[in-house]
């Protein structure tokens, strides 16, 4: 074997690196596995004992140590139906969505009645603008919102003479518009932040504006509040100097001093003040009254200074005391925007001081103050925010640029260090405010606000051309790529606050997962076997690959950051049986020469020669098809496609090098290998089924259950899951722990179904379920609510009434919208479409027919029609769910990449067999070459199908509709090989032919 040293080089490399990559892993299972035996079942104790650890040292590695923390971020990610994860509620705020339209005004009416809508919406039924309405006149009957809302946005769609009711529908229809650009802005960010299979759903009336997003295998909940809250509102703004400030920032300082001086005389003589000096108050203190007095005089008592110099100095210079200047050691003023710095704990002071009305007065009107996004250290640890005054150049107080400007956003390196930076590029409108910027204020600085806050204000060194702008800082890699998600994401119409964050449990269920792993692990065991009594000595030389494969495919996804989901273990479960289909390929071969009479060394050597075509094309088609899925589908879709192509890849590495590897090292030493026993020595052998003489009844079969399927879901439709339709949510707090079997058991009694439950914090499950979803009414709440009573009454050890059980064990309901999106359920579709066309063009071009390309989508489509005809007969029939959810997806991709593979490789048995035997006819050839690989497909076909139907049988009733699905795939998959696939092809190749046929047996 050529290069053996090379390939033996990456091997060990490759296994060092996922060995590496995988330790963090076991590591951090080790430390949550203690702190759970530490914790004896309390979960507070349990975190408690992690955050002790979290910035120790727990990992060792000779070169460095890693801590807690660190290992977390690098171990292997599972998602939120196998581990768990992040359940965040956002809230887009419809007030402020109309508070921006109406231009911010002050009207009073208006103000009210926002006010009066918010306070109305605890218990009404009706949406926001309704009761916005309902309150703005009944506050003033005669009052007019157009002449609130005809601003210069809305000018043409609300004119002086457009009635209340008229204005009302447009409010509602630009509500709506903003909280779905919302709803998209969000995603978008989501999809970017690069979390496999993440979940976001409207929750309650549409124009509620509430989100539900769930994020599995998320590590800093800081980075995803951030990410999420961020209303992405980027300014460029001019700044004042430091020096032009200080006069001001020292005034505003006196007066505050000042207003001390009369509190403390105020508290001195009371009496006096009351009775004599009234009016000497009032002249120094204008609008200064006892209650900002006495918020003074706590703010004053907040210091943790103790030193009494310092007390002396805070009395008399209240603002500098907790603001320092800008200015050097030798006191002299720096220049620059950055005015003042202050700790972390008195950045509220300062702004409280700052917009007192007796100290605005000494600020010009077009002066703005903001802090620097991110704190700074002094020698003792201390945190300090940098201020930075910011200059208002125009009279609506508009940023001289906005961040609308931004057509492009990325994370980038520094052209002369190694720090992280954020490149952006402006359209042409933006380009040209951005050279007018720059050129009036050479030799100034300019900042770069975001969401209230200077990230960088670089100083202008000339006229900047072309639109291009970057944001700098001490940011991190990832800070960078957030920021860059962010921008490239777009503004939110309105901020979108966090109002419920929960830490949930798998949506699988533990059980089912713990299940669905031990029979997993027991069917992996028996493949191995089988390996092994099926191909003798060169088993163990299949199952060593196969075992190294299934370690760098954890290796790679760990390494990468991936998340492991369901659909990922299809994907797996998928590259599993394509592993074992190169290997079992190569030894078919090369028990082919061995029978021809060839030496051992010369069998394998063209053995492995004569299978590489077939497993090129078998892993590239579906390769591609894995690429296509990727680049055009989302979440399920493309946690499945990821797996998918790395196992495509690892595949490919073990099973043709690898196994090379082993064959030559037992060679070299001389070792016998056998690639059978007594009992397949002659399997398969001298088969001569006639697949192609059977054609026409496989056609009848195959029509049959296609027109069934067609007209099943044309008619009867899918039972389709939450995740498509939306449903109704319950969250249910129990006095002790509970299963969520028993949880989903229980409310099947009553519901008719079993719902989706997970664990969502302790002793409480979040119950999701599709009865009655559709349907309102106080009718419909209450059997709703009766039905939810009588079910999960059982498990509550108390004897409890209903309305106990609303009161103190139901803690909240709610209406959520589908998880899957109309535009993701095309975005679905259009990617399987595309993957078919490409493994069509593919097929065409390596077989130079495009008869076999045909055959092949044929076939594809026929298997996954037949599979979703089957649930949407059987739905209501099975002992076990048929629904259509995110899992079933993965399923469908399963199915095709699978039978695509399988066919692959019976079309390159064809082409090789007509031109070995051209005397042959083409029936005779294409039946020849379906029987020569009836072992390999046996093999592939059956070794899959342990592993599926061990899952089927003890992985628990959640999975069981997900397994099924992949079931029917791999036996309809391997059908339409044989009995579908090639005799189209066959049948039109014979159409289009001008050759005669041969004789034909």
């Amino acid at each position: 074997m050529q290069n053996r040293g090379a390939i033996i080089f990456l091997v060990i490399a490759f296994a060092l690196v996922s060995l590496y990559q995988l330790s963090f892993t076991l590591v951090t299972n080790n430390v949550k596995a203690d702190a759970k035996e530490y914790a004896q079942g309390d979960p507070q104790k349990e975190q408690n004992y992690l955050d002790s650890l979290a910035n120790r040292p727990v990992y060792n590695l000779g070169f460095k140590n890693y801590t807690l923390n660190e290992c977390m971020s690098s171990e292997l990610n599972l998602g939120l139906d196998l581990k768990g994860g992040m359940n965040v509620m956002l809230e887009v705020s419809v007030t402020d969505l109309i508070r921006n339209m109406a231009d911010y005004s002050t009207d009073t009416t208006f103000n009210r009645a926002l006010k009066q809508a918010n306070l109305d919406l605890r218990d009404s039924q009706d949406d926001y603008v309704t009761l916005f309405g309902k309150a703005f006149s009944k506050i003033d009957p005669n009052a007019k919102l157009a002449a609130i809302f005809s601003t210069y946005e809305l000018k043409e769609k609300i004119t002086v003479n457009s009635t209340n009711d008229e204005v009302l529908a447009v409010i509602r229809a630009e509500a709506q518009a903003a909280i779905d650009n919302s709803f998209n802005i969000l995603r978008t960010r989501i999809d970017r932040f690069g979390v496999s299979q993440p979940n976001i759903q409207r929750i309650g009336l549409e124009s509620s504006g509430r989100i539900l997003v769930e994020l599995p295998g998320v590590k800093d909940p800081a980075r995803v509040k951030k990410l999420l809250q961020g209303t992405a509102n980027l300014e460029f703004w001019e700044t004042y100097d430091n020096n032009e400030v200080y006069k001001y920032l020292e005034q505003a300082n006196n007066k505050l001093g000042e207003i001390e001086k009369i509190k403390v005389a105020l508290k001195d003589t009371v009496a006096v003040v009351e009775n004599n000096t009234t009016a000497a108050v009032a002249d120094t203190t204008k609008q200064t009254d006892s209650t900002e007095l006495a918020i003074i005089d706590q703010l004053s008592k907040d210091t943790t200074n103790t030193n009494n110099a310092f007390e002396e100095f805070s009395k008399s210079n209240p603002l500098f005391a907790v603001l320092s200047p800008a200015a050097n050691q030798q006191g002299q003023l720096i220049q620059g925007a950055m005015v003042g710095s202050a700790l972390v704990k008195d950045t509220a002071k300062v702004f409280w001081y700052l917009r007192q009305p007796q100290v605005q007065e000494f600020f010009p009107r077009n002066l703005k103050f903001y802090w620097e996004v991110k704190p700074f250290n002094d020698t003792k640890g201390n945190s300090y925010y940098n201020l930075v005054a910011i200059k208002v150049n125009n009279r609506e107080g508009l940023a001289a640029l906005s961040g609308e400007a931004i057509s492009d956003a990325r994370a980038e390196f520094g052209d002369n260090d190694s720090r992280a930076r954020v490149s952006m590029t402006m359209n042409g409108e933006g380009s040209k405010t951005w050279a007018r910027l720059t050129r009036e204020n050479i030799g100034k600085q300019i900042a770069v606000v975001l969401d209230n806050y200077v990230y960088t204000y670089p100083t202008v060194q000339n006229e900047i051309k072309g639109g291009s702008s970057e944001i700098t800082g001490n940011f991190s890699i990832q800070e960078a790529q957030d920021l860059a998600n962010i921008l490239k994401s777009g503004k939110m119409p309105a901020p979108a606050r966090i109002i419920q964050e929960e830490v949930v449990g798998p949506t699988l269920g533990q059980e089912s997962i713990n299940a669905g792993l031990g029979s997993f692990i027991i069917a992996f065991i028996v493949v191995l076997i089988y390996m092994v009594f099926y191909y003798n000595k060169a088993g163990w030389a299949a199952n060593i690959a196969l075992l190294f494969n299934v370690f760098f495919i954890f290796g790679v996804l760990a390494s990468i950051g991936l998340t492991l989901t369901l659909p990922g273990i299809a994907g797996i479960v998928l590259t599993m049986g394509m592993a074992v289909d190169a290997n079992v390929l190569i030894y078919e071969r090369i028990r082919e020469e061995l029978h021809a009479g060839k030496g051992l060394r010369l069998a394998i050597q063209d053995g492995f020669n004569n299978a590489y075509s077939a497993i090129i094309d078998g892993n590239v088609t579906t390769f591609l098809t894995g690429v296509v899925l990727f680049l055009f589908g989302t979440g399920p879709i493309k946690g499945f496609a990821t797996t998918l192509n790395i196992g495509i890849i690892t595949t490919l590495f073990t099973a043709i090098f690898i196994s090379r590897i082993i064959f030559s090292w037992w060679l070299d030493g001389n070792k016998s290998i056998s690639f059978s026993t007594k009992f397949t020595d002659n399997a398969f052998k001298n088969l001569k089924i006639n697949f192609l003489g059977q054609r026409k009844y496989a056609y009848i079969f195959s029509i049959t259950l296609t027109i069934i399927s067609v007209v099943s879901i044309a008619t009867r439709g899918f039972n389709l899951g939450v995740d498509f339709t939306g449903g109704r949510n319950f969250v249910i707090q129990f006095d002790e722990p509970v299963t969520t079997k028993a949880v989903a058991e229980a409310m099947n009694v009553g519901f008719g179904e079993k719902p989706l439950v997970v664990t969502f914090g302790e002793n409480k499950v979040k119950i999701t379920s599709k009865y009655r979803y559709e349907e309102n009414g106080n009718e419909v709440d209450a059997d709703i609510n009766q039905k939810l009573y009588t079910s999960l009454k059982p498990l509550i050890k108390k004897d409890v009434s209903i309305d106990e059980f609303n009161a103190t064990y139901k803690i909240k309901s709610d209406v959520v919208g589908p998880a899957i999106a109309d535009d993701i359920t095309a975005a679905a579709i259009t990617a399987i479409i595309i993957a078919l066309f490409i493994i069509f063009l593919y097929i065409v071009i390596r077989f130079r027919n495009w008869q076999y390309g045909l055959g092949g989508v044929i076939s594809l489509a026929h298997d996954a029609i037949i599979v979703l005809g089957f649930y949407s007969v059987f739905y209501s029939i099975m002992p076990f769910s048929l629904e259509i959810d995110q899992a079933f997806i993965a399923a469908i991709l399963t199915v095709i990449g699978y039978s695509i593979n399988d066919t692959v490789i019976i079309y390159d048995r064809i082409r090789e067999n007509l031109n070995l035997h051209k005397r042959s006819s083409k029936f005779d050839n294409y039946n020849h070459s379906l029987n020569s690989t009836l072992s390999r497909t046996f093999s592939t076909t059956f070794t899959t199908l342990i592993v599926l139907v061990a899952i089927f049988i003890f992985g628990g009733d959640v999975i069981r509709g997900f397994i099924f699905a992949m079931l029917l795939g791999i036996f309809f998959g391997t059908y339409s090989s044989l009995y579908v696939a090639t005799p189209i092809a066959y049948d039109t190749l014979k159409k289009f032919d001008k050759e005669p046929e041969l004789a034909k047996k």
